[in-house]
């Protein structure tokens, strides 16, 4: 999966140490489709998901050896309710988590 020259430019701009993890979460619907406006609470609920933009090297074990980190970027997950780090950056806002906040990863290439 090739990054866009958008994803490189950020990537270049901010670079996540050890196992932490930079997202996109996508931008929560304000109002329905028939018009009517969606109250902030219930839309924060449903974005608990994003997209990785970058992830550093991963943790370092007692050893002194990495453990890689088991997202890429280009996956899409899905995080705790609460955690993560704001950042405001020129293409938009993103977070930083650690990867022990991240749930599970959204597989879209299996077949029901």
């Amino acid at each position: 999966m090739a990054a866009s020259p958008q994803v490189k430019s950020l990537t270049r701009k901010l670079v996540p140490l050890l196992n932490r993890v930079l997202i996109k979460k996508p931008d929560p619907v304000k109002q329905s489709k028939g018009g009517i406006l969606i109250p902030e609470t219930k839309t924060q609920s449903k974005y608990n998901k994003g997209v990785v933009v970058a992830v550093g090297p991963g943790k370092y074990s007692s050893k002194g050896k990495v453990i890689p980190m088991n997202v890429y970027p280009g996956d899409e997950v899905i995080l705790e309710d609460i955690g993560g780090i704001s950042v405001d950056l020129d293409e938009g806002t993103h977070y930083i988590y650690k990867d022990t906040a991240i749930l599970a990863k959204i597989n879209k290439n299996v077949q029901a």
